[in-house]
């Protein structure tokens, strides 16, 4: 159910039938959960960011970018830094927005695993939905690598099994092959017409990617995968609220945490498992110097 401004949303006709942001409406109205609003500019927002994530995502897929391992990971030098642990760091000497699109425009010079696509979609959505000199405030120290993210993205991930378009899901393969881990499973963004898109298997419904990556199993494996029960986000409210600030706004954050834990394909709930172990391993040492 949608709530705006307190009361009960009525569709006003501001959408066609037949569009993307109209299906999100209705997925959101179908929810048993409360989606609450202060403002039409607020639900106009993740509106129109949940449809670019969409839309990235329909691109990458028709682009040329390969799937490959963290350790073969590839990018165009002229807009990353390859690192050691396979992630891409910003070049100094470029701007945050012509990199992200750089992905895209040269998609044959890049490959990468599911979660860092999916960091690269978010990106490149927000890109598309915010000033472009506001992102490139917000976004100075890009680095992409697994689930690590500009905390300003306001990453999070909810439990349930109502899912709307835009969000991210994971389908995971327990039994996956110990010689092909990078198949343990699959990050996907769910699309408005049902089907799932992840980066390594491309675009199919939930059964067809199930089948997908049973066929990469431990052999005499009998536990399918299967779809997770959650959902990863961004936080549509934070950003929008960025979307609304003057030019001239200055962003002071403090970094996250880098982890490189060398592991294709994790979902980020797992990406929160790690870095939940190192946030607790400095707190020991705080707590006992």
């Amino acid at each position: 159910m949608i709530q705006l401004a307190g009361m009960q949303f009525q569709q006003s006709g501001m959408w066609t039938s037949d569009s993307i942001e109209n299906v999100i409406i209705q997925r959101m109205q179908e929810d048993p959960i409360v989606h609450s609003y202060q403002s039409m500019d607020e639900l106009s927002f993740e509106l129109k960011l949940r449809k670019n994530i969409i839309e990235s995502s329909r691109s990458m897929y028709q682009g040329n970018s390969q799937f490959a391992s963290l350790e073969n990971s590839r990018c165009n030098p002229q807009y990353w830094l390859l690192t050691d642990a396979g992630g891409f760091r910003l070049r100094d000497d470029v701007k945050p927005s012509d990199a992200i699109r750089d992905i895209y425009k040269n998609s044959s010079l890049y490959e990468f695993e599911c979660a860092t696509a999916i960091i690269i979609i978010y990106y490149h959505a927000v890109l598309k939905s915010i000033d472009e000199h506001l992102f490139n405030q917000l976004f100075q120290n890009l680095y992409l690598y697994s689930w690590h993210s500009e905390s300003d993205l306001g990453i999070h991930d909810i439990k349930t099994s109502h899912f709307l378009p835009g969000d991210v899901v994971y389908f995971n393969n327990p039994d996956f092959n110990l010689e092909t881990p990078w198949w343990r499973g699959e990050n996907a963004v769910l699309l408005e017409d049902g089907t799932y898109f992840g980066h390594g298997i491309g675009i199919g419904n939930a059964k067809q990617m199930i089948q997908a990556l049973n066929k990469t199993r431990m052999p005499g494996s009998n536990q399918s995968a299967y779809l997770e029960n959650s959902v990863t986000r961004l936080s549509f409210k934070h950003l929008a609220k960025y979307s609304m600030l003057p030019r001239g706004y200055i962003n002071h954050k403090i970094q996250p945490i880098l982890f490189h834990h060398n592991e294709s394909s994790i979902s980020y709930d797992r990406y929160l498992y790690y870095l939940n172990m190192i946030y607790n391993q400095i707190n020991d040492i705080n707590l006992f110097p």
